[in-house]
């Protein structure tokens, strides 16, 4: 799921767009905002969909099979024991599933070639011929086999990575989200009656994560040229154009978390940008941005602008 880290990358993503942007419309970048975290649970469905789609190929296969010229007893006697995988089939009941199906109107029709392609890897993968053999199934024997058609079949496959990459703009930086969203769905599918499995939810509680993200994208627009003008006086010595936008943009976000969210420890948003500065920013970035902000705190400290509640102390 969406981690506050992967959180404050969307937040960072839309104020990189907002000030690019000709037009400051912060009410549109918002909708932006919450769309990019809703792509996220849109390519998860997609992504369910497909598994269903490649353990259903099954039945076209077998039809293919049968209408042969000479169809060989096997062809007219094919194993269709997937069909009735536990897991399948309490994924198609779930009432949230196949609302979720219908709001992002998902079908495979555009690409028939996708998961014939990925059940001919599958039907020939040793794992799938012993899940086929064997006969005291339980809900944790169907789900490894589904967990195997996930991993090792779509996951390894070039033609669905291009597929994903080109439906989703996100697939790159969310692709470890999406794997941990289908993580938990296998640990939240165990029971064998379909009421009782719940989808995963793409943040740990969306209440207070949407209040966070929106808070920190408005209010780092907000004291946009007051924390400008703090990184300013401890960079007088930088050259502007050698300072990356993407560095001075994380500085800002992490001093609006010092000031205005009590509930966020200091070393935390310190950490979170840093490394998140590795994976966006220049690789000189992490110990520059380390330096600068360290040199705010210190400020902001002595002039008692920092109060932090709970659990969010300042040391």
């Amino acid at each position: 799921m969406l981690n506050r880290r992967h959180l404050r990358v969307k937040v960072m993503q839309a104020l990189y767009a907002y000030n690019q942007a000709d037009k400051k419309d912060i009410q549109q970048h918002e909708k932006t905002l919450l769309q990019s975290i809703d792509k996220v649970n849109e390519m998860y469905i997609w992504m369910l969909s497909l598994i269903a789609e490649v353990a259903h190929y099954v039945v076209t296969d077998s039809e293919e099979r049968a209408n042969k010229y000479l169809p060989t007893e096997e062809d007219l006697k094919p194993n269709l024991k997937i069909t009735e995988n536990r897991f399948l089939t309490s994924l198609l009941k779930n009432e949230d599933y196949i609302a979720a199906l219908k709001k992002y109107k998902v079908s495979w029709t555009f690409d028939p070639e996708l998961a014939k392609s990925l059940f001919a890897t599958l039907k020939n993968a040793q794992e799938y011929k012993e899940y086929l053999d064997f006969n005291d199934d339980t809900i944790q024997t169907d789900k490894d086999i589904i967990k195997f058609i996930f991993k090792k079949v779509i996951l390894k496959s070039s033609l669905a990575e291009q597929v994903f990459e080109e439906k989703f703009i996100v697939w790159p930086v969310d692709k470890d989200v999406l794997q941990a969203l289908i993580a938990k769905t296998f640990k939240n599918f165990s029971f064998d009656d379909p009421k009782q499995n719940k989808l995963a939810e793409v943040t740990g509680n969306w209440e207070e994560d949407r209040e966070f993200i929106i808070s920190l994208f408005e209010q780092t627009i907000r004291h946009n040229d007051e924390y400008q003008a703090m990184i300013g006086v401890k960079t007088q010595n930088w050259e502007p154009e050698r300072i990356a936008m993407m560095d001075t943009l994380l500085m800002k976000m992490a001093i609006t978390e010092f000031i205005n969210f009590a509930s966020v420890p200091v070393k935390v948003t310190i950490n979170e940008y840093l490394e998140i500065a590795k994976e966006f920013s220049t690789p000189k970035s992490n110990s520059f941005i380390n330096g600068i902000l360290d040199k705010i705190l210190s400020e902001l400290k002595a002039e008692n602008k920092i109060r932090k509640t709970g659990r969010g102390l300042i040391e």
